[in-house]
């Protein structure tokens, strides 16, 4: 049986018209990171790599991609490119290993983020719903081949709109879309840094997707913490 959320607040505020979701980590993951998922796949292939090692051929791969992939690329696409990228960071040559790396990593992603579409449903008859995320300009055709881009009102990808999280302005173009203002909403996502500390800018209510041991504290005191996405149906 899953552990029961962490709630710090009795709910979302009953004047919420909307909420924005962040999307690695949260949609595809529970609150697992793109580095973490795609070292553990690399491990798995047989490939001895220290986190100390592959953390900044992550970093350097992922930073590499963003506004040089072409805006109707999908998630499958997307990982064989990122792939290939860590790779040559890491000293590698792109071998048969690299393609399942990439095929395992984007059929996990894919399968968690379509296993998400009943919850959205539910919450997309209440809310409106929208996405904010760091990426690589190509997020639309991600949730098209994620098969949740309908359910969403608006999609914010901050290669498209030339800023990211924690920038206010991410957020803002959200809102805006949606036609709803920062108290009226409420932002879903995994990181501290990125999706809590931008929502707090804005004075945006927050709940923090904090896996395991990770839930042991929130942003800000009241904070809602859930473990895993599906215990949105609970506040």
């Amino acid at each position: 049986m899953r552990e029961a959320p962490v709630e710090r607040a009795a709910g979302l505020a009953s004047g919420c018209r909307a909420i924005l979701l962040d999307f690695g980590g949260t949609l595809d993951a529970d609150g697992v990171a793109w580095k973490e998922r795609m070292l553990g796949f690399y491990q798995l292939s047989g490939l001895d790599i220290s986190a100390e090692r592959f953390d900044p051929a992550f970093y350097a791969a992922d930073d590499a991609l963003v506004g040089t992939v072409p805006r109707r690329l999908g998630l499958t696409g997307t990982a064989e490119r990122l792939v290939s990228g860590l790779h040559g960071a890491l000293g590698i040559g792109v071998d048969v290993r690299a393609r399942g790396i990439a095929r395992r990593f984007s059929e996990d992603a894919i399968g968690r983020a379509r296993s998400r579409r009943p919850l959205l449903s539910a919450l997309a008859r209440r809310y409106q719903l929208a996405i904010v995320s760091n990426f690589y300009g190509n997020l639309e055709a991600v949730c098209e081949e994620c098969g949740i881009r309908d359910l969403f009102s608006a999609v914010v990808d901050s290669e498209v709109v030339g800023c990211g999280k924690p920038d206010a302005r991410i957020f803002r173009a959200a809102l805006d879309a949606l036609g709803v203002a920062p108290a009226d909403a409420v932002f879903v996502g995994d990181s501290l840094r990125r999706d809590m500390a931008g929502a707090r800018g804005l004075g945006m209510p927050h709940v923090w997707l904090a896996p395991g041991a990770r839930a042991s504290g929130g942003c800000c005191p009241g904070d809602a913490v859930i473990r895993a996405l599906d215990d949105l149906e609970g506040l």
